[in-house]
Protein backbone atom coordinates (compact mmCIF):
# COMPACT_ATOMS: atom_id res chain seq x y z
CA UNK A 1 0.00 0.00 0.00
CA UNK A 2 1.31 3.86 -0.46
CA UNK A 3 0.11 6.99 0.11
CA UNK A 4 0.05 9.80 -2.77
CA UNK A 5 0.94 13.57 -1.42
CA UNK A 6 -0.70 15.55 -4.34
CA UNK A 7 0.08 19.11 -4.35
CA UNK A 8 -1.72 20.83 -7.33
CA UNK A 9 -0.85 24.39 -8.44
CA UNK A 10 -1.44 27.34 -11.07
CA UNK A 11 0.74 27.77 -13.92
CA UNK A 12 2.47 30.89 -12.83
CA UNK A 13 0.98 32.63 -15.84
CA UNK A 14 -2.68 31.69 -14.85
CA UNK A 15 -4.07 34.47 -12.51
CA UNK A 16 -4.97 33.80 -9.30
CA UNK A 17 -7.89 35.28 -7.44
CA UNK A 18 -8.32 33.20 -4.51
CA UNK A 19 -4.52 34.25 -3.49
CA UNK A 20 -5.10 37.83 -4.23
CA UNK A 21 -7.96 37.39 -1.67
CA UNK A 22 -6.00 36.03 0.62
CA UNK A 23 -3.08 38.22 0.08
CA UNK A 24 -5.42 41.31 1.06
CA UNK A 25 -6.97 39.43 3.88
CA UNK A 26 -3.42 38.80 5.44
CA UNK A 27 -2.58 42.29 5.08
CA UNK A 28 -5.86 43.27 6.27
CA UNK A 29 -5.32 41.48 9.73
CA UNK A 30 -1.68 43.19 9.72
CA UNK A 31 0.72 40.99 8.30
CA UNK A 32 1.48 43.46 5.15
CA UNK A 33 5.46 42.40 4.75
CA UNK A 34 2.91 39.94 2.73
CA UNK A 35 3.99 40.61 -0.89
CA UNK A 36 2.48 37.60 -2.99
CA UNK A 37 -0.46 34.21 -2.60
CA UNK A 38 -0.56 31.51 -4.75
CA UNK A 39 -3.30 29.14 -3.72
CA UNK A 40 -3.90 25.30 -4.48
CA UNK A 41 -5.15 21.87 -3.80
CA UNK A 42 -3.42 19.09 -1.64
CA UNK A 43 -4.59 15.67 -1.18
CA UNK A 44 -3.66 12.61 0.28
CA UNK A 45 -4.37 9.06 -1.34
CA UNK A 46 -4.25 6.01 -0.35
CA UNK A 47 -3.64 3.24 -2.91
CA UNK A 48 -3.86 -0.23 -2.24
CA UNK A 49 -1.21 -1.57 -4.89
CA UNK A 50 2.11 -3.29 -3.89
CA UNK A 51 3.96 -2.37 -6.94
CA UNK A 52 5.73 1.10 -6.60
CA UNK A 53 6.03 1.63 -10.24
CA UNK A 54 2.40 0.93 -10.91
CA UNK A 55 0.97 3.04 -7.98
CA UNK A 56 3.17 5.72 -9.44
CA UNK A 57 1.86 5.67 -12.73
CA UNK A 58 -1.68 5.32 -11.76
CA UNK A 59 -0.89 8.18 -9.12
CA UNK A 60 -0.23 10.39 -12.70
CA UNK A 61 -2.86 9.38 -14.39
CA UNK A 62 -5.39 10.71 -11.40
CA UNK A 63 -3.26 13.58 -12.30
CA UNK A 64 -3.84 14.38 -15.92
CA UNK A 65 -7.48 12.52 -15.86
CA UNK A 66 -9.12 14.35 -13.04
CA UNK A 67 -7.00 16.31 -10.26
CA UNK A 68 -5.39 18.63 -11.99
CA UNK A 69 -6.36 20.66 -15.68
CA UNK A 70 -3.26 20.33 -17.34
CA UNK A 71 -4.12 23.55 -19.31
CA UNK A 72 -3.65 25.63 -16.57
CA UNK A 73 -2.42 23.69 -13.13
CA UNK A 74 0.80 21.57 -12.88
CA UNK A 75 1.06 18.82 -10.53
CA UNK A 76 4.11 17.18 -8.17
CA UNK A 77 3.64 14.21 -5.58
CA UNK A 78 4.67 12.13 -3.20
CA UNK A 79 4.93 8.58 -2.44
CA UNK A 80 5.12 6.67 0.50
CA UNK A 81 5.02 2.70 1.56
CA UNK A 82 2.40 2.30 3.75
CA UNK A 83 2.83 -0.81 6.17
Amino acid sequence: MFLAKVHVTLKPTVNDPQGLTIKGALQTLGFDKVKSVRAGKYMEIQIDEPDRARAEEMVKEMCRKLLANPVIENFKYELEKKE
